[in-house]
């Protein structure tokens, strides 16, 4: 069975769940390993927001089209996602384990949002776009290039917007 964006993206949001919990169960133990589980969620995180502002919203919203549909609310979350993921990025580059409070926010926030896509958005594109528009949809987001989305986790004092590693 080919791949769809509901199966595809789905996927991806379990694996940045599984990415996040490893943060959150290291940081107090191994913050060094909680760091690096931590890099990666920010990272797949951004790049899964890029994916879907940039390729999956626009062929969705070319099809159907724009004005103050599902994907205007899902910026405007993703906006708020972007917040509260920074807050936690900040105290991690200060080594601080202080997170707790950033992370019942950011996952009470990706909770619903990823409800909403998965169950509502992402089968109603399915359906919209078909296996033709879903296969130029991969296409695309194989074509971003990986430095719009790796903002994390740098040394300090090349780049102030990165962790260092």
């Amino acid at each position: 069975m080919p791949e769809t964006v509901s199966s595809y993206y789905g996927k991806d949001h379990d694996r940045l769940d599984t990415l996040f919990k490893g943060f959150q169960i290291l940081k107090n133990s191994d913050f060094d390993r909680a760091k690096a589980s931590f890099r990666e969620f920010k990272i797949g995180l951004q790049r899964h927001i890029i994916w879907e502002e940039e390729v999956l919203f626009p062929v969705f919203e070319k099809k159907v089209g724009s004005g103050l549909g599902p994907t205007d609310v899902m910026r405007k979350e993703h906006r708020l996602i972007g917040a509260l993921l920074e807050a936690i990025h900040q105290k991690v580059k200060e080594h601080r384990t202080d997170t707790d409070t950033e992370e019942m926010n950011l996952l009470d926030v990706l909770g619903q949002h990823n409800r909403k896509e998965e169950a509502i958005l992402y089968p109603t594109i399915d359906g919209v776009i078909g296996p033709e528009g879903v296969s130029k949809v991969f296409t695309a987001m194989a074509a971003i290039s990986p430095e719009r989305y790796e903002t994390c986790c740098g040394s300090h004092g090349h780049d102030k917007d990165h962790v260092d590693g």
